[in-house]
């Protein structure tokens, strides 16, 4: 089976058919309107000159002969002289009569297979008719109007190149920064030059440096997570390479079962630190893939909770929620339940045996609240900035943790704009109150 590729569509073929066609239809319209002026025109000037030949004839006394006329003698008019008794004097075209009565002024009359386009005066004695063939008045007025739109449609073929090359000039700026993006590689990040670009092609380089902006941040957040992760996971394979050294080197059951269980706590921690990682890098603040949808935070901590309960139990620390029975938020499922499970996770690694952690849900004006408190250490209010970097465990601490847990609650607050405090609890420890922006 084929893909067929459409053609790729020229803003400059475009715009310049667009304002041809443009062009062309205004020049149809504006010729139209000079058509129709100049037949009226025409007609006009016609009709006076009608007027001037019988004005002319009006004082002549000469009695001409009917039979002196000629067809060749004023091709364009036919003129007819009667008496005022009815009898005719002057007839210029004998193959052309008219009509023997006349009406003053202008009119329209068929005779001979024609219309005509008749003007009738009474003089002193007589009666004159001066006519003239409609269809020849038309044809006259025609070429002349037609004239009068050469000169116009000579310039349509200019007026074209015209355009084509204004579009071109336009455009140039554009074609010269696509130019400059496609010779670039995947490392090169700076900014593209804006200069001389028409302001409605402005926001386009604002638009790509603003992307830019975005993966460079994006480029240098992932450099140094790598960089980060590689030293981290250096640590962890050292210590089990070690420990399966010392488990082949035990020399008896209970230095075995003891090398044993060092490696199993060794592989523990590196599966937690793995997992952090992973979780780390699927929750990058700048990703705006995450969707949102209604989510019931308070079911989400019981969740969590469920899950996390038997790791409490083994520490011996005692477990409380306090939450209404539904409080809605716009969040991400899974990127929700990574947040509660890594603020659970910190607050029962940190608390020593028989400590409490306390988890609370509550509406507060427009946010929705989860608070998780524990009765650990704390952390000092000079560290707690730092908390929020990467693989950064304080020195308080002697509780081995991946150093993670923090920076993805942060990279998830991010995502979902809300406000993340640390505090000091009234159990003792430390404070983390995370602040959803509530439904409406």
């Amino acid at each position: 089976m084929k893909l067929r590729m459409k053609p790729p569509h020229s803003i400059r073929t475009r715009l310049s058919a667009l304002l041809l066609l443009a062009a062309v239809a205004t020049a149809l319209v504006l010729g139209a309107a000079t058509y129709r002026h100049t037949l009226q025109e025409n007609e006009e000037l016609f009709d006076y000159q009608l007027r001037q030949i019988a004005l002319s004839l009006r004082d002549q006394g000469v009695v001409v002969n009917p039979a002196s006329g000629r067809e060749d003698e004023t091709p364009d008019v036919v003129i007819q002289i009667w008496t005022s008794d009815g009898a005719m004097l002057y007839l210029s075209r004998p193959g052309d009569p008219l009509f023997s009565r006349a009406t003053l002024g202008y009119t329209d009359v068929d005779a001979g297979h024609k219309r005509w386009r008749v003007f009738s005066m009474a003089g002193r004695d007589r009666v004159i008719q001066v006519a003239q063939a409609l269809q020849l008045r038309r044809d006259l007025a025609a070429a002349a109007a037609l004239r009068s739109l050469t000169p116009l449609l000579a310039f349509a073929p200019l007026m074209a190149l015209l355009i084509w090359w204004l579009v071109g000039t336009s455009l140039a700026p554009l074609k010269k920064m696509a130019g400059e993006v496609a010779r670039r590689d995947a490392r090169s990040l700076e900014h593209v030059a804006a200069d001389d670009l028409p302001s409605e092609l402005a926001p386009l380089p604002t638009a790509i440096n603003a992307l830019l902006s975005r993966l460079q941040r994006a480029f240098s957040s992932q450099r140094a997570f790598v960089a980060d992760a590689a030293h981290e996971l250096r640590s962890p394979l050292t210590a089990l390479k070690l420990q399966l050294q010392l488990l082949g080197r035990a020399a008896d059951d209970a230095a075995r079962a003891e090398a044993l269980d060092q490696l199993n706590q060794g592989v523990d921690r590196a599966a937690h630190l793995i997992e952090q990682l992973l979780a780390a890098a699927q929750t990058d603040p700048n990703d705006s893939s995450t969707r949102l949808q209604n989510v019931d935070l308070v079911e989400a901590a019981r969740q969590t909770l469920a899950e996390i309960f038997i790791f409490a139990q083994q520490r011996q620390i005692a477990i409380a929620l306090e939450a209404p029975a539904r409080l809605e938020i716009m969040a991400d499922t899974a990127s929700l339940h990574i947040l509660s499970r890594n603020l659970l996770d910190n607050a029962i690694r940190y608390t020593p045996a028989g400590g409490q952690v306390r988890v609370s849900v509550a509406q507060a004006n427009a946010a929705a609240v989860l608070t998780v408190e524990d009765s650990g250490p704390g952390i000092a209010a000079d560290q707690r900035k730092r908390v929020f970097d990467r693989f950064y465990r304080g020195q308080q601490h002697q509780q081995l943790g991946s150093g993670l847990g923090l920076a993805i609650v942060r990279n998830i607050a991010e995502q979902h704009r809300a406000a993340l405090e640390l505090g000091d609890s009234a159990l003792g420890g430390l404070k983390v109150t995370v602040a959803f922006p509530a439904l409406k």
